[in-house]
């Protein structure tokens, strides 16, 4: 029997009823309104799979559109960044790339407009009596002294704000709407700033800009989007973005808010995000610990496993708390399907064969990736010494051991079965050499010798093995939850053990890892490229363990 097709969550629902209406002519157009002011996260990674997805589904478009109203956070290396991040994620805008910055002269004769039907003001009130006019939930706002300028007067001012004859924080433009609003941010929001500051691509053009509340709905509308896709944060600005489309009579696009993506021992607030970085708690925005996309991407997560996560953990209207575990399930099964595999052992232990000659060795083939039949080969060097997992030998294990011990045989991953024919301890008693003999005819792939190995292990050629650095990283936070204490900082939470390292002895092929590519060391865990490794130097990145996937399934 088929899988009964996927339920459609409240968004698609939504869509589904305008395309029954034939509502905005059949068309669905959503758009990714980053700001451009700091680095995505697995929060926007919801977002960008929302908006591409929805409207891929629905035979629509998405528009990629930075909200760059505010010069003095703002830079051109962050919009090449979030262009980087939402190709790499899979995503493709083609030709709608636009700037809030597009539209300042239309956003700037909207302003007029308002003025023009007593629906604006210039307020000379300074930011501090603003805000003590507003009022509080249970107690109505005081309505400004400069509330009922006249018409002629706002604009001669608003005029006067854009031509650069004040100062900064010495005017501002509000809405005049609702001074007892239940909504605080109905109750005369700004509406412009001043702010002599150089744009990052209007230049010094402008020294007047406009709020975010007041350049995102109708930025929306100049773009006719027909649902304008946000997370829930938003849903208190939604009746003001209404009253603003309203009043200036344009394209009636929807606010629709969803649940943000909040992850175990993840936080997405930009703010805490560089207190990390600024204190020197992380090496910077792409951090392999990170919950930036830089960051992930580091780590190792494929851009697929996010996709998948971001399927998984559902669209909802409330905010909830996704398990980490799921994550790791979604990054792990991609990873297995993808991964390259390689033998890097960390705790070594000295094998000697014996029975194999003193200056052989020899190349043996082993497939890349066992899960890809399109996979590849490469060649391991196997000689007379080699280094195997310190506990993959004791000395008298017990019955269901499958793995070294005196009289006991294993098969070599991709080479030969070996018997332990005995060992040598050091003065400490620590077992420092074992002694095998192997098997000739009993090659992988070629065994004809009948003898039956339990248990399989992964080695390095001592002569060959390469020296490399593994980064093992743990949650950057001890708390699943470290933002949401009130009597506590979440630096509190901070692991000063999220990142640990091990020296490795891998095999001469792992010399050409590249970045961007996954890796399976055998037995032990999923591993990536880092950035800082060298020609003589590689560094991995633990991406995630070996183990069960999410739910035992």
């Amino acid at each position: 029997m088929e899988d009964k097709e996927k339920s459609l969550n409240f968004i698609e629902q939504i869509i589904v009823d305008d395309l029954k209406t034939d509502k905005h002519q059949g068309n669905v157009h959503t758009r990714f309104p980053p700001e451009p002011n700091g680095f995505l996260h697995i929060g926007h990674i919801k977002a960008i799979c929302i908006n591409f997805e929805t409207a891929a589904k629905y035979g629509g478009r998405t528009n990629l559109r930075f909200d760059d109203t505010n010069p003095v956070t703002e830079d051109t290396s962050y919009v090449e960044a979030i262009q980087k991040d939402i190709k790499w994620l899979g995503f493709d805008w083609e030709d709608r790339l636009y700037f809030a910055s597009d539209y300042f002269d239309a956003l700037y004769e909207f302003a007029q407009e308002l003025i023009l039907k007593g629906l604006a003001y210039v307020d000379d009130s300074t930011s501090d009596e603003i805000a003590s006019m507003k009022g509080s939930p249970s107690e109505a706002g005081i309505e400004s002294p400069y509330r009922n300028r006249s018409v002629e007067e706002n604009l001669s001012l608003f005029r006067g704000m854009k031509n650069g004859d004040f100062q900064d924080g010495s005017k501002v433009l509000r809405a005049k709407v609702d001074m007892g609003a239940p909504n605080l941010l109905m109750r005369d929001p700004l509406i412009y700033r001043i702010k002599h500051a150089h744009h990052h691509r209007t230049g010094d053009k402008w020294c007047i800009y406009p709020m975010y509340d007041f350049a995102h709905g109708q930025s929306d509308s100049i773009e006719n989007i027909t649902h304008s896709l946000c997370s829930l944060e938003f849903i208190h600005h939604r009746p003001l973005y209404d009253w603003f489309i309203e009043k200036l009579e344009i394209f009636p696009s929807r606010q629709i808010e969803f649940a943000r993506m909040n992850v175990e021992y993840m936080i997405t607030s930009k703010r805490k995000l560089l207190q990390l970085v600024d204190n020197g708690l992380v090496s910077g925005w792409d951090d392999a610990r990170m919950p930036t996309v830089a960051g992930l991407r580091r780590k190792g997560y494929p851009a697929a496993a996010l996709r998948a996560f971001c399927d998984k953990a559902g669209v909802a209207k409330r905010e909830n708390l996704i398990e980490f575990d799921l994550l790791e399930s979604c990054v792990r099964d991609e990873l297995n399907r993808v991964s390259d595999r390689a033998m890097v052992v960390v705790n070594p232990l000295k094998v000697i064969i014996t029975n194999y000659p003193e200056n052989k060795y020899e190349d043996l083939e082993a497939l890349d990736n066992p899960e890809d039949e399109n996979s590849g080969s490469h060649l391991i060097p196997f000689s007379k010494e080699i280094y195997i997992e310190r506990e993959d030998f004791m000395e008298d294990p017990p019955k269901k051991y499958f793995r070294l011990g005196p009289g006991r045989a294993v098969r070599l991953k991709s080479a030969y079965i070996i018997q332990c024919e005995g060992f040598k301890k050091n003065e400490n008693g620590e077992v420092e050499e074992v002694y095998c003999t192997y098997i000739a005819n009993s090659k992988s792939g070629e065994d004809v010798s009948g003898v039956k190995a339990k248990g399989t292990l992964h080695w390095v050629s001592v002569k060959h093995a390469i020296t490399c650095e593994l980064r093992i990283l743990d949650h950057l936070f001890t708390d699943p939850t470290p933002d949401s204490h009130e009597d506590r900082n979440f630096l509190d939470f901070y692991n000063k053990d999220s990142m640990t390292i091990a020296t490795a002895h891998m095999e001469p092929w792992l010399n050409k890892a590249v970045l961007g590519k996954h890796y399976q060391f055998m037995r032990n865990a999923y591993f990536a490229l880092d950035q800082d490794s060298t020609d003589d130097h590689k560094i991995f990145n633990r991406t995630v363990a070996l183990k069960a996937s999410w739910g035992g399934k």
